[in-house]
């Protein structure tokens, strides 16, 4: 069947062959250079380096994945580096039984090893070789045939990899301008068609995922709001938060219930195995062992990531450099510590989840959903297509094209899907064309001061981190113990999304008695007022009767498009120049919804009747010439509200299975398709 890889029962030995012989010359060569830089180590004969490389390669490929099943959890506490030395003692004893190679002693055998490592990992980089695939699918293959953990079955599973962010029309120009090659090669080769679809009012993660994983996202009117029933603010990437709305959201039978594997989600989607979902690191279930099993399966794996991360936080710091020198806008200010946070979303996590995915491939589980959050952070930062965001963006199609190549080696057929949840609209921030925050805006407008939130985007890389923590916690021993201590240190910081506030500070619920008189929220360019201790939605009227210049003050910003309000005659949307009855549809002036497309009357109505709504949600303008919209927040790629790219992600699904004829439009229809591609009969997990 058309976009069917169906599993290959043997290799052929002559591509394993060549691919070994490869790994050995480069070891060779590493080995050449550490001969002629350390004192102390001496390879006799003139092609002593070729065996070398071939005893130090049997070593990792015959006792190395015995012995980190044993280490696992230690790898995974110290981050790899207990395995990584663990390895390297190993390689150092190998060498010290060699009778051809001469060495001062074990210490300089665990130097040895740890440079052939680092240089390896640099060589294998430097030719875009990947020195490891076949080796590295059969160890992990035989590790999770031992757990008995393997489902061998001719029915088809799917695999769904979600780039965040990643707008249809950004995607399409990326295929023809060479920046992702191999989602490009799909549509030519006609296995694969790609499709567009536009989002709810609410364009971002949260909403979207509910929708696309739960068939449900009522009641999640942006990233971030003040809930006045139950007094406190909710943030979608908070794991208690995200817990809480998986709870309402989920009906027990969303895409990933059938024995489904969700990884660096926000929400998990039902499935019984998860990693890195926010939904889901509070829960306890002992086999993040398991979970990280196939990452560290690769003896150097840790070296690699660790130096592509380098690499990352410096082109990130040229990159800056570049954006301030050429003069480029609009842009912002990118820290040092920015270049942390971009390295571990795109090199760390995308590392854990790619091993995490390739291990869930290889143990054939029906259905296999992760979130590659590489571009959007990027271009959250940078922009939407500057250079180094699409660079991100061919790193990301690189790395589905891996995850494509393990297919044949399944014990399934398997069916590949790469889809985004939104898009991103880019443009100076509101406070960089105005001089003032939305936040600031309301304040002098009412009089009040506001709580708030200026977050530095959805994604936000340091969430993950906590996540991953949070998630480890749970363990028992010294695991859990160093987990728990990192988890408790976060939670003292904040409790509303671990991120800070727009002036750097950190941001919190109200934990006293007595509830704040003002909230003012932000979801990219979506705004949202809320009166805590008003009770209920406030209309037109009483807002209008507290604070008489504050609707007027939004509706004739220009920075702002439009404002939604409730009123003693229903909802309104108001703008600069007239009033729509969003019920009635019956408009007084300028329509302000002309210019966010024909569907944007049906996706505010929808929010507007949320239980939830808040008092007061406005969307910033659209300036369509150049396809800008002005972010709340300090982004120059932005998402969560209505205008350009950010409304408009896409699917990239195998040609054979059916896409309806008409616009799909919501994040849960895209739901019921994606259930329908769904084989009807599931294989029985192991016990």
């Amino acid at each position: 069947m058309e976009g069917l890889n169906q599993p290959e029962a043997h290799r052929h030995p002559w591509q394993m062959a060549t691919r070994i012989f490869v790994v050995v010359l480069i070891d060779a060569a590493a080995l050449l250079l550490i001969e002629a830089i350390l004192p102390g180590f001496d390879m006799k004969g003139k092609f002593a380096a070729l065996p070398t490389a071939l005893g130090v390669g049997l070593v990792n490929a015959l006792i190395w994945p015995v012995l980190s099943r044993f280490t696992l959890k230690l790898s995974v506490l110290t981050l790899g580096l207990w395995g990584l030395f663990l390895n390297a003692l190993l390689v150092g004893l190998a060498l010290v039984a060699m009778p051809w190679v001469r060495i001062d002693g074990i210490f300089e055998g665990v130097v040895i090893s740890f440079a052939l490592a680092i240089l390896t990992s640099i060589f294998s980089s430097l030719f875009a070789i990947d020195e490891d695939s076949t080796w590295y699918y059969n160890v992990v293959r035989s590790q999770l045939k031992r757990r008995g953990q393997v489902i061998r079955t001719d029915v088809p599973g799917i695999v769904f990899l979600e780039s965040d962010g990643l707008a249809h029309d950004v995607l399409r120009r990326a295929m023809t301008n060479g920046n992702a090659p191999a989602m490009a090669s799909w549509i030519r080769e006609g296995s694969h068609r790609l499709e567009g679809w536009e989002t709810d009012w609410s364009s971002q993660t949260g909403a979207c995922q509910a929708g696309i994983l739960h068939g449900n996202n009522h009641e999640m009117p942006a990233f971030r709001w003040w809930e006045k029933e139950t007094g406190r603010a909710l943030v979608t990437n908070h794991p208690k938060d995200a817990a809480e709305m998986e709870a309402r959201q989920s009906d027990g039978n969303g895409l990933l219930a059938e024995d489904g594997a969700s990884r660096a989600n926000i929400l998990s989607g039902d499935a019984p195995h998860s990693m890195l979902t926010m939904s889901t690191v509070m829960k306890p279930r002992g086999q993040i062992g398991k979970d990280y099993a196939a990452y560290f399966a690769r003896p150097y794996g840790v070296i690699k990531t660790g130096i592509h991360t380098m690499v990352e936080v410096t082109r990130e710091r040229r990159d800056n450099q570049r954006q301030e020198r050429t003069g480029i806008e609009p842009k912002i200010a990118r820290s040092r510590v920015y270049s942390v946070m971009r390295a571990w979303a795109t090199v760390i996590q995308l590392d854990l989840q790619v091993a995490a995915v390739v291990g869930d491939i290889l143990s054939g589980r029906p259905s296999i959903y992760t979130t590659f959050l590489a571009y959007d952070e990027v271009a959250h930062h940078s922009g939407v297509e500057r250079p180094e965001t699409l660079t991100t963006l061919t790193k990301v199609d690189r790395e589905i094209d891996r995850i494509r190549r393990v297919l044949p080696e399944a014990p399934r057929p398997y069916r590949l899907v790469v889809l985004s949840d939104h898009g991103q609209s880019q443009g100076a921030t509101f406070l960089q064309r105005y001089g003032l925050t939305l936040e600031q805006l309301v304040e002098e407008a009412t009089g009040k001061e506001a709580i708030g939130t200026g977050q530095q985007g959805e994604g936000n890389p340091r969430a993950y981190i906590t996540a991953s923590a949070e998630e480890a916690s749970h363990e028992e021993g010294a695991v859990g113990s160093a987990a728990k201590a990192v988890t408790k240190r976060d939670s003292n910081r904040d409790d509303l999304g671990l991120e800070g506030g727009p002036d750097g500070n950190e941001v919190s619920n109200d934990t006293d008695d007595e509830l704040p008189e003002l909230s003012v929220m932000a979801s990219g360019n979506l705004g949202l007022i809320t009166f805590p201790r008003e009770p209920g939605r406030l209309t037109r009227e009483r807002i209008s009767a507290l604070y008489p210049d504050l609707l007027d003050r939004l509706r004739s910003h220009p920075g702002i498009g439009f404002v939604l309000v409730d009123s003693d005659q229903g909802g309104l949307v108001l703008g600069a120049e007239g009033f729509l009855r969003i019920e009635t549809g019956e408009v007084e002036g300028k329509n302000p919804l002309a210019e966010f497309g024909p569907n944007a009357l049906e996706h505010v109505l929808r929010t507007h009747r949320f239980s939830n709504c808040p008092d007061i949600m406005l969307n910033s303008t659209w300036w369509k010439d150049l396809d800008e919209v002005a972010a709340f927040e300090e982004l120059v790629g932005s998402h969560g509200g209505m205008g350009g790219c950010q409304s408009h992600p896409f699917v990239l699904h195998p040609a054979d299975l059916a896409w309806p004829d008409q616009p799909v439009i919501g994040a849960e229809e895209v739901h019921h398709i994606l259930k329908s591609w769904l084989p009807d009969g599931q294989a029985t997990p192991p016990a």
